[in-house]
């Protein structure tokens, strides 16, 4: 008896004892726990920071690229939750003086980071290109973002690595409480034991036994259950933050891959899924076979060695790594920038590594096609230049021309000749011309057109030129408006795309001439560097034809350039209508794929009002007694315009440059006509003479003639209201029309 009490004492202390350290147990659970959704937070913390500097380099970068301002609000936005994100951070980190001091200087950094870029902003914006330059070439920003990733990177190892610690030691706690519980189980069982045992002596001391225990397991058990639920509402509350970290690491835009040392991928966000086309249970070399890999240059294939999976698990990382990947299943190129850390454990070898995949495909596309708008612009001003010079001497020769075909009536061989001449003078005035289309330097006469109408007409005239194995189909929308462009530049713009179809159909095929209102949105714009947001005429022509390449496609719109072979095409066609719809201030875009044919679409600004109908100008008459002052800094075409004036009966008084005409004006020389060259040496324009004839004597005449006109007298593709100008080259009968037509105020 004695001895009972005493096991059952010993029982009841060791009891006792196991109730304590379980209830230790369960406050130290309840830690651990706070621990780990603490350091999960600091985690979640990091990763922020990262997307904000992120999204503030990739806006500095976007306006650098587009020099939109959206862009701008972007990296505003980015950057001024920077500073705020750090001091959150940096206060979970009180209790760590080895770390907060790297935090704060960390902040220092990005704050500093953040002040580059948006100095760049601004050297942007106000294009200034050699303080950008400037900027470039110290290349603080590169280092101070590299150094900003180095020390980001060691604290989240570090805070990776104490989590792992922490929930170790959560797991173990929680065995221990298991084991604890359990002894506690086994023993209450041996203290029955040892109480029935008893019973037979003592029904008063068994009954007393059995409350004192029946008291006691109601007590253990009611520990039990809180002890439970604590465990419970734990592991829920880390259930909880393991899917807020999961929901983060998949709402992050760009494609992360997480890589064991052996290169399993053993973690994938959603974004990985889309633009990799990985599934769950791929490895790294079966996500390689999904696509062929190249450098920047998307022409050199990477090597097993320099791809980006193979460095980083070399422990070798990297940042912003540009490569260009092609689908196997034939899906569009993707240009990609990859940043990549290997991961290592707590002694330093590489236990895996983590890649990060950034699109830049539409940035590209965007860049290659400004680069290609910009291409075609300095061709432009080029070609307008030489075709000023061309101009001028043609103007000479078709002049003479005309006069020995006139005058060799009775030698009929020497005409003959004269007239073969002529007729080459010609059709180099028509190669100039089309030469200015393409350099938007050709004056428009716009007004408002019938878009169908003039579609209809010219499907007239196309049905004999094309033959009759191509068919010619019509969608003209009637709801179209009026376009206000110059109506036979778009007559001539509609032949020459229906004759390229032509000749991409020589087996016969489907002409398709489509007319449409469109609205082209800010998104299309930003795909687009020269199109403008906005409402517009659609006037399309798709062909059954050959079809273009890429290559092919970013040169048609330069002059000469042809895939047809040697003497059946000039190469000017697509120049000609690309010049004439930017004049216009529209937009022309091309979808075509080799062997399925061509789309040619253009955007014609859309007008107001009624369709105009230009009046029937009566002829004037051709000749005249006045006296026309000639301003021409050629002296052979200034000799010959003067000795063509005469023939048709004017005086005329001639001048080199503006300063010269002023001189003769000052003299006191009278005059009825200045008729001047728009292109002047010596520092003034014909219409700065213009102007300052008219302050001399005021109501004065002005004709001007050019070959390559500018902003001069010409604004928005059309001429300047009462200006007349009469283009180069031109024939005597358009010189006496033209001059009637001033010397009378038309």
């Amino acid at each position: 008896m004695p001895s009972q009490r005493v096991i059952i004492g010993i029982g009841l202390t060791i009891l006792l004892t196991i109730s304590a350290a379980s209830i230790g147990l369960d406050v130290k659970s309840r830690i651990d726990a706070v621990a780990v959704g603490q350091t999960l937070g600091i985690l979640r913390k990091l990763a922020d920071i990262q997307l904000l500097l992120r999204r503030s380099e990739s806006a500095a970068r976007g306006f650098a690229l587009s020099k939109d301002d959206y862009y701008v609000r972007e990296y505003r936005n980015a950057s001024a939750g920077i500073p705020a994100a750090f001091d959150d951070l940096i206060a979970d980190f009180a209790d760590r003086p080895d770390q907060k001091p790297v935090l704060e200087e960390v902040k220092v950094l990005a704050i500093r980071r953040v002040a580059i870029s948006g100095e760049m902003i601004r050297l942007e914006a106000a294009g200034d290109i050699a303080g950008v330059a400037a900027q470039a070439a110290k290349a603080e920003g590169r280092m101070t973002m590299e150094k900003i990733g180095i020390d980001l990177e060691k604290i989240i190892v570090e805070v990776r690595t104490r989590l792992a610690v922490r929930y170790a030691a959560s797991r173990t706690t929680r065995a221990f409480l298991l084991a604890i519980d359990l002894a506690g189980v086994v023993l209450i069982l041996i203290l029955a034991t040892v109480l029935i045992q008893t019973s037979r002596r003592s029904s008063r001391e068994l009954r007393h036994s059995l409350n004192a225990t029946q008291a006691a397991n109601e007590t253990l058990e009611a520990a039990v259950a809180e002890r439970t639920e604590h465990l419970v509402a734990a592991h829920e509350e880390l259930r909880h933050s393991t899917a807020v970290l999961q929901n983060t690491f998949n709402s992050v835009a760009e494609a992360v891959i997480v890589l064991d040392a052996k290169g399993e991928i053993i973690l994938a966000n959603e974004a990985a899924g889309k633009l990799l086309r990985y599934r769950p249970g791929m490895n790294v070399w079966e996500l390689r076979r999904l696509s062929v890999a190249y450098h920047a240059d998307g022409v050199t294939r990477l090597t097993a060695h320099e791809m980006p999976s193979a460095q980083v698990l070399r422990g070798e990382p990297f940042d912003e790594q540009e490569i260009v990947i092609r689908p196997a299943d034939g899906r569009d190129p993707l240009d990609l920038v990859v940043s990549g850390r290997p991961l290592r454990d707590a002694s330093g070898a590489i236990s895996g590594a983590a890649l990060v995949y950034h699109d830049i495909t539409q940035w590209r596309e965007t860049e290659r096609k400004l680069q290609q708008s910009q291409k075609l612009d300095a061709i432009g001003k080029l070609t307008g230049g030489v075709a000023h010079d061309f101009n001028n001497m043609l103007t000479v020769i078709t002049g003479t021309t005309e006069t020995l075909v006139a005058g060799l009536q009775h030698m009929p061989a020497l005409q003959k000749t004269a007239a073969m001449i002529d007729q080459a003078a010609e059709r180099c005035s028509e190669l100039i011309q089309h030469l200015l289309a393409f350099a938007r330097r050709q004056p428009l006469q716009p007004r408002n057109v019938d878009v169908n109408g003039t579609v209809l007409d010219i499907a007239k005239l196309l049905r004999p030129t094309l033959g009759e194995q191509i068919e010619i189909d019509s969608i003209l929308d009637h709801e179209v408006a009026t376009s206000h462009i110059d109506a036979s530049q778009l007559a001539n713009a509609l032949l020459n795309m229906a004759i390229n179809a032509r000749d991409a159909m020589p087996n016969g095929g489907k002409l398709l001439l489509e007319t449409r209102k469109v609205v082209l949105d800010e998104a299309y714009a930003q795909a687009n560097p020269d199109a403008r947001p906005g409402a517009y005429v659609m006037l399309a022509v798709t062909d059954t034809g050959t079809g273009m390449s890429r290559e092919v496609q970013d040169k048609v719109f330069e002059p000469f350039f042809t895939t047809k072979e040697v003497g059946k095409g000039t190469g000017l066609g697509l120049s000609m209508v690309y010049g004439f719809v930017k004049q216009s201030g529209g937009h022309i875009k091309i979808y075509s794929e080799l062997g399925h044919g061509t789309t040619i679409k253009l955007y014609l600004p859309p007008a107001r009002g009624q369709t105009e109908t230009p009046p029937a100008a009566a002829a004037p008459p051709l000749h005249g007694s006045e006296t026309i002052l000639v301003v021409e800094d050629d002296a052979l075409v200034r000799n010959f315009v003067a000795a063509q004036l005469q023939a048709l009966g004017y005086q005329t008084v001639a001048a080199a440059d503006g300063p010269a005409a002023l001189a003769v004006i000052d003299n006191g020389q009278p005059f009825d006509l200045l008729f001047t060259d728009v292109i002047l040496p010596n520092g003034m324009t014909g219409r700065q003479l213009a102007d300052e004839v008219a302050i001399r004597r005021p109501d004065m005449k002005v004709l001007y003639t050019s070959g390559y006109t500018d902003n001069a007298i010409v604004h928005q593709g059309r001429l300047d209201p009462g200006v007349l100008l009469l283009s180069k080259p031109y024939r005597k009968s358009q010189l006496a029309d033209m001059i009637r037509r001033a010397l009378n105020g038309e």
